[in-house]
């Protein structure tokens, strides 16, 4: 598979906490703040576990999916979306909901595909950012009827994500250094500028559960559905960004190819993470295709 890239120690930093797939402005819009401040946090059993979401709108809903060492935070200046009900749940082994004992790609899409069914989504419109787009691949796949159109951001591509073998010591750092941790998100979010919000993405990620730290990598490198993707027939938008350093314009083309209803649409200043880097770009991009479907 492409996109092996090589170069500055920031970039090794990157591959190694975001190689796996967690993967603005320089402060976000008034009305993006207000949306923060109206979310709602609230928590459901789902699987016999506690999963954390935030919630705002109402509407046709929406799910919100984040990637590697992410949580609801990463969507939180994209919920306003009028007309429609977002929902950004925390995945287990991250944020603040309960751990399991696997990392593994299909469990988190089983857990997503409980918790739509938990709440009483009906056919909900499933946003996947990173790993997260790898969860929405394999939930849509595995059952195909569950949700009306999937949007993946930056995503692993069908064959998975291949993380080089020396980036697993650096991997396990992120543990416990905080610092390092910051600087690798930033890294795969080129254009944020906002330290205050890049904080609070770094605490959120410090709560990952430890095991899934080398586990979601693992878990990429296992991840293969080519000849698999296609049993979703609904409409696919793939989203990605040319500054991305760790997914491909070969790899996002790749997914668009997996789909028979599918188009590509690419950021040309952005890099891993649009929603946390131009927030208003987002939402507009996202509104466009829904008011499609």
């Amino acid at each position: 598979m492409k996109g092996s890239r090589r170069g500055s120690p920031a970039l090794a930093v990157t591959l190694a906490v975001a190689g796996l797939a967690a993967w603005a402005v320089a402060c976000a819009p008034a009305d993006t703040r207000d949306v923060e401040d109206s979310m709602e946090s609230k928590t459901v059993e789902v699987m016999g576990g506690k999963m954390s979401y935030s919630e705002s709108g109402s509407g046709t809903p929406v799910v919100l999916v984040h990637g590697n060492t992410g949580s609801s935070l990463w969507w939180s200046r994209v919920m306003d979306l009028p007309g429609f009900r977002a929902l950004a749940p925390d995945l287990p082994n991250f944020g603040r909901s309960d751990p399991i004992e696997a990392a593994d790609i299909d469990a988190y899409a089983d857990r997503l595909a409980a918790f739509i069914g938990a709440l009483g989504l009906e056919r909900p419109v499933v946003v996947g950012h990173s790993l997260g787009g790898a969860v929405v691949m394999s939930m849509a796949a595995r059952d195909p009827e569950l949700a009306r159109a999937i949007v993946l951001v930056d995503g692993a591509s069908p064959a998975g994500l291949r993380t080089p073998e020396e980036h697993y010591p650096i991997i396990e750092l992120y543990k416990t250094d905080r610092g390092l941790m910051r600087r690798a998100l930033s890294a795969v979010a080129p254009a944020l500028r906002d330290e205050a919000f890049l904080d609070a993405l770094a605490d959120d990620a410090m709560l990952m559960a430890p095991h899934a730290f080398a586990g979601n990598a693992r878990a990429l490198e296992r991840f293969d559905y080519r000849g698999r993707a296609g049993a979703f027939t609904g409409p696919v938008l793939v989203l990605w960004g040319r500054r991305d350093v760790i997914i491909t314009e070969a790899m996002a083309r790749d997914t668009v190819a997996a789909y028979g209803d599918s188009r590509l649409a690419v950021f040309e200043d952005l890099g891993h993470s649009a929603m946390v880097e131009d927030p208003a770009l987002f939402r507009k991009t996202l509104l466009e295709f829904l008011a499609g479907l």
